[in-house]
């Protein structure tokens, strides 16, 4: 499970509340450090976005740590990383399977069908920037849950016809797996929470078959084929949907938190200077919504340089969110929020052919959300200006827990 010669590595926090600072520490150190996850689990963490790129380019390198990882034996009931690392979808199939798998939801997710979706994203983003702007003046509101989470759960929801009484308890169960800060016990209890609110999603859309994802999926791919077993469709599920709400809230809450602390950009974007998507990449670039996916496995040795050797069956994580702030990607100030800089590479939806599908969902939602709350918000600020907002508890994604402001101050 992990190199004996070494006994002791750094423990990766699971409160994310320092997320920048370690990922820089591990990457300015080598490029790939051994560390340790919740389990406890030995994994190499990888943060610079020249290696992360290769690995997940590298057929060396299986996202099926069931099939071939060794470590998996030892893992307790209640494992935290077990939701994502376990998960049967195409998120962790290698190879074949992953390709034949992915074909079953990737054309809805192209970027014309995307494009499709505008006008809902924006009627939703417009009713709930229409509650916001109907505060008096002086009240705070949360970006996070008063704009962000209600539209990208919308969304999504919409996608795969989930019925509005299961909406929030999805969401909420999403949430609560992806918090790596508890314990096995409870994460035991969340998983299967979680797990019990999408078996009823797939039982209520047998019952009501629909125009949606979801009862696609109940279909078999082909005439004369077997359908998805339930284990697979209950790992797509959690896979599409949690993709498709949690990473985008991140996006969203994090690109208005940079543009409130740097204001000169919106007059930028008044002139014409730069444009939404400029903001939104460079929101991407530095806040990326995820950080640390566990696990991948080394299926052979692979030589990184610098004196380290990832071995045959080591666990590997990719720190996608870190990718952004190389230095030797974006040499001139990488932790600084410039929508104006020519490139603004990141790896915010991994690389290869594990490329999120829902990038381009991803983009219109950021680039809606952002645009509207502006462009009816002129006087839009931070009721606690100078002080970053809380993180979420995590270090598989990386974002604020809340981002409260004022629509309109006194």
């Amino acid at each position: 499970m992990s190199s004996p010669s070494i006994t002791r590595c750094p423990v990766l926090d699971p409160s994310g509340r320092a997320v920048h600072a370690e990922a820089a520490a591990m990457r300015a150190e080598a490029p790939a450090v051994l560390v340790e996850l919740p389990g406890p689990v030995l994994a190499w963490a990888v943060t610079r976005h020249s290696v992360i790129q290769a690995l997940t380019n590298d057929p060396r390198v299986s996202r099926d740590i069931r099939r071939h990882w060794e470590g998996l034996a030892e893992m307790p009931e209640g494992w935290a990383l077990a939701p994502l690392a376990l998960q049967q979808s195409f998120f962790n199939y290698y190879g074949d399977e992953h390709r034949k798998s992915r074909r079953r939801v990737a054309p809805t997710f192209s970027p014309r069908q995307v494009e499709r979706m505008r006008p809902q994203v924006q009627a939703t983003a417009d009713r709930l920037v229409e509650a916001l702007a109907a505060l008096p003046p002086g009240a705070t509101a949360d970006i996070r849950h008063d704009l962000a989470l209600p539209l990208t759960i919308t969304v999504i929801c919409d996608l795969f016809g989930v019925p509005d009484h299961l909406r929030r308890k999805v969401g909420t169960g999403i949430d609560a797996v992806l918090d790596s800060s508890l314990d096995q016990e409870h994460a035991l209890a969340a998983n299967n929470e979680l797990y019990a609110r999408l078996g009823e999603l797939l039982q209520y859309k047998r019952e009501n078959p629909a125009s949606d994802l979801t009862s696609d999926l109940l279909l078999p791919s082909e005439p004369g084929t077997e359908s998805m077993s339930d284990d697979e469709l209950l790992g797509t599920l959690f896979l599409m949907i949690g993709a498709g709400y949690e990473t985008t809230v991140n996006l969203i809450t994090s690109g208005v938190q940079a543009l409130l602390n740097h204001p000169e950009n919106l007059t930028r974007i008044q002139e014409g200077t730069i444009g939404w998507q400029d903001v939104v990449e460079e929101t991407l670039r530095i806040e990326g919504p995820v950080m640390h996916i566990p696990l991948r496995c080394a299926l052979e040795d692979i030589d990184l340089g610098e004196g380290v050797v990832i071995r045959k069956g080591d666990a590997i994580t990719l720190g996608f969110a870190a990718a952004g702030r190389d230095p030797e990607v974006h040499p001139q100030c990488p932790e600084g929020f410039d929508p104006t800089r020519a490139s603004k590479d990141h790896l915010a939806f991994g690389h290869g052919p594990h490329f999120c599908l829902g990038a381009h969902l991803a983009r219109l939602e950021g680039e809606i959300a952002l645009s509207t709350l502006f462009r009816h918000l002129p006087e839009l600020a931070l009721a606690h200006p100078g002080q970053e907002p809380a993180r979420l508890t995590s270090f598989i994604i990386n974002g604020f827990a809340g981002l409260e402001v004022i629509p309109h101050p006194v």
